[in-house]
């Protein structure tokens, strides 16, 4: 899985990645590695994540994201799936990725402040603020 560097959000959530693929699957910023895949020019590892496979297969975007899953066996396989077999999901992923890749500072903010600033142990501060909200709602009404 190739990815960029120089982003925060991008690195965050690699790190989160990793931990559900294991070491099934390798992950490196494009700044690093470009060199290695002439076929594939820059620009477009600087406009969505790549998954390369080993017979030279390339995966972008959301699908790089959903067949990393594919890789080692969990829960989230099946979203390679849909991505592959429901139109409906694929618009919805590719139009969901469009307004991530438009919103990364603000997302890794956001991501952040629900589960903390180390990806490798998350905390649900979000619970925290979902319990807070619920107890305001009930001193109001």
């Amino acid at each position: 899985m190739v990815w960029d560097g120089a982003c925060t959000f991008c690195a965050y959530w690699i790190t989160r990645w990793s931990k559900i693929t294991g070491t099934a699957v390798d992950y490196a910023p494009y700044q690093e590695v470009a060199g290695q895949f002439k076929d594939v020019n820059q620009r477009h590892f600087m406009t969505a994540s790549r998954l390369i496979e080993t017979d030279g297969s390339i995966y972008s975007g959301p699908q790089s994201a959903y067949r990393s899953f594919t890789y080692r066996k969990n829960k989230w396989g099946f979203l390679n799936q849909w991505y592959e077999t429901k139109p409906w999901f694929t618009r919805l992923s590719d139009n969901t990725y469009q307004w991530v890749v438009k919103n990364r500072n603000f997302l890794y903010k956001l991501s952040t402040a629900l589960w903390g600033k180390n990806p490798e142990e998350p905390r649900p501060f979000w619970v925290i603020y979902l319990a807070v909200c619920l107890y305001i709602l009930y001193l109001l009404f």
